[in-house]
């Protein structure tokens, strides 16, 4: 058995797999949901199911849409200011890592950008606080969970200002008052579904303020009036998107895979601080549930123990260049079982390098 950690392309259930794969083979009448007009009634009802419970799972107020996009979150990056903010006005952004500093760089093409605060200097490894939010900014935009250096917002600040949120690699990991932000944007490959589909979450009336021509491609609210069938639609990203979206509310919801998230991640933060050969990288109180990032004591032993837990089925464990050491993505498909066995492993692993 493979266990894979990896942090791009997110883990899925086995069964979306196969039911998957079956729908390649034979959607309908032996046509593949990969030839089907995405104009058929069949395919209307995979997006407004899809669309459905991505509301009733993070229990979207009325007052929203839910769209379904292509471009990923970096899209969203120019998007979000082109359609938000209005000409010389200025966004409100936290810089906690390289998604967020790419995020801030995009708004130039529209108006200015106020950096309200940075973890940089400390090569990221918190999520700054107590910063002020300026009561004019157009918006205020963040980043929930920071992949590469597993750091994660859990308390959003209380303001006025309507909060943009890229939460594209913890969205339906945990519980969130959707109502306190004014658009919320993920790529879907971490917990929605496969690459392809960039889901989006954006309150009615923040729109058509900008006061600037928007091409229609990148006008949410053409996208609305279109119900996400404005142009062809990843199709085949958007059923796997549904079938993950039923196994997550077969569970219990986001409510019951909070509970395993925090149950993992536990698990697996306690050996890495028991563990003598293993230190985490970043603040305690800011360690993301998502990704757990980690480094040896003894830098020399990283490569013998990536190659150790490769060859006992582990895949995706190494970090990201710009941190080093080992990073581990638990997201919602990944059982608690592959989390042990990492543990075993680094356990393991401890006994046959003793004092080092």
């Amino acid at each position: 058995m493979r266990h894979n950690f990896g942090a791009g392309p997110c883990i899925l259930p086995q069964e979306v797999f196969k039911q998957a794969s079956q729908a390649v083979l034979d959607f309908k009448d032996g046509l593949s949901i990969l030839e089907i007009s995405h104009r058929t009634s069949e395919f209307e009802a995979v997006i407004e199911e899809a669309r459905r419970l991505v509301k009733e799972l993070l229990n979207v107020p009325e007052g929203y849409s839910v769209l379904f996009l292509q471009g990923g979150a970096s899209l969203q990056f120019a998007m979000v200011p082109m359609n938000l903010l209005p000409e010389g006005q200025t966004a409100s952004y936290l810089d906690s890592g390289v998604w967020a500093t790419k995020a801030i760089k995009e708004v130039a093409a529209f108006g200015k950008a106020n950096v309200v605060a940075s973890s940089k200097s400390d090569n990221y490894t918190f999520v700054p606080k107590g910063f002020e939010i300026p009561a004019d900014s157009a918006y205020f935009h963040c980043t929930s969970n920071n992949t590469i250096y597993g750091t994660e917002i859990f308390n959003f600040p209380e303001t006025n200002v309507p909060i943009v949120c890229d939460m594209s690699s913890d969205i339906l990991s945990r519980q969130i008052d959707v109502s306190k932000f004014g658009l919320i944007y993920a790529g879907a490959q971490k917990n929605i579904g496969p690459a392809g589909l960039t889901v989006v979450v954006v309150k009615d009336e923040l729109l058509g303020k900008s006061g600037r021509k928007i091409p229609s491609m990148l006008d949410y609210k053409v996208h609305i009036d279109g119900g996400s069938l404005y142009n062809t639609p990843p199709v085949f990203s958007i059923y796997v998107a549904m079938l993950n979206l039923r196994w997550l509310k077969s569970k219990g919801g986001v409510a019951e895979i909070e509970k395993e998230n925090i149950a993992k991640a536990q698990a697996l933060y306690t050996e890495i601080d028991r563990n003598p050969l293993f230190k985490g990288t970043c603040n305690v109180e800011d360690r993301s549930r998502m990704n757990v990032c980690f480094v040896m004591n003894n830098p020399e032993l990283e490569k013998p123990f990536l190659k150790f837990v490769e060859e006992n089925g582990v895949e995706g464990l190494k970090g990201h260049r710009s941190v080093g050491g080992f990073r581990a993505s638990i997201y919602n498909a990944l059982p608690i079982t592959s989390v042990h066995h990492l543990i075993d492993l680094m356990q393991t692993f401890a006994e046959k390098h003793p004092n080092q």
